[in-house]
């Protein structure tokens, strides 16, 4: 979901701006910026942001200064690692902020909801089921695309419900008659756009999928 500024209080803003600046600036220092010396990779790290940016401006409103769209970050972090993913989501928020015309005041909230947290969720299942499931082909979509796409959505979409009763926005009970029953049938999409947009990379362009490899998903199984 995304907020705008009148939604959250200062404070909330002003925490999730220390939050987003630490973690962009991590992200600038550990990412691996000689692979997009690589033109292919330079191309897809581009497109990226302008496809996420295009994902994201595709809304639907749900109440006033909120609206909901899918976020399509779990095959980003996929495709391009945690830190490019980071950095690029930051670029997609700006370019729909720019074009939207609407004010800044949310755009550290919304980066945060829509980026940071559900990148670092992805990241962090996919180190985990890297660790304890098999590695093959079908564990690495169905899981790490599939069901991840949708449990790191689920997860974003309550916070944000936590984050708007915290603020006295809404009344939680007003949210559970008219907006939280939907959920299920929101994150669903979800799961199958990240699902299915792995799928079709690794089948036919598995170099642009960083945490891929035929050595440790296909070969042997």
């Amino acid at each position: 979901m995304e907020f705008s500024g009148q939604l959250i209080s200062e404070a909330g803003r002003w925490w999730a701006g220390l939050c987003y600046v630490a973690t962009l600036l991590l992200a600038l220092k550990i990412a691996d910026w000689r692979r997009l010396l690589n033109r292919e990779q330079w191309h897809l790290f581009l497109g990226s942001s302008v496809a996420l940016a295009l994902l994201w401006s595709v809304r639907a409103d749900v109440y006033p200064e909120l609206s909901f769209h899918l976020l399509g970050v779990t095959a980003l972090t996929l495709m391009l690692g945690w830190a490019f993913a980071i950095i690029c989501s930051s670029l997609a928020l700006a370019i729909v902020t720019l074009n939207a015309g609407v004010g800044w005041e949310a755009f550290f909230v919304n980066a945060f909801i829509l980026g940071i947290l559900p990148i670092s969720l992805s990241q962090f299942l996919l180190v985990i089921v890297f660790s304890y499931l098999p590695r093959n082909f079908f564990v690495y979509v169905l899981v790490n695309a599939f069901l991840a796409g949708g449990v790191v959505a689920s997860i974003c979409g309550y916070l944000a419900v936590a984050l708007l009763v915290v603020n006295g926005v809404y009344d939680l009970s007003q949210l559970q008659e008219s907006l939280i029953p939907f959920f299920p049938l929101m994150f669903l999409p979800e799961a199958f756009l990240n699902g299915w947009i792995i799928t079709i990379l690794v089948l036919y362009k598995p170099q642009w999928v960083l945490s891929f490899t035929d050595r440790l998903y296909i070969d042997g199984k």
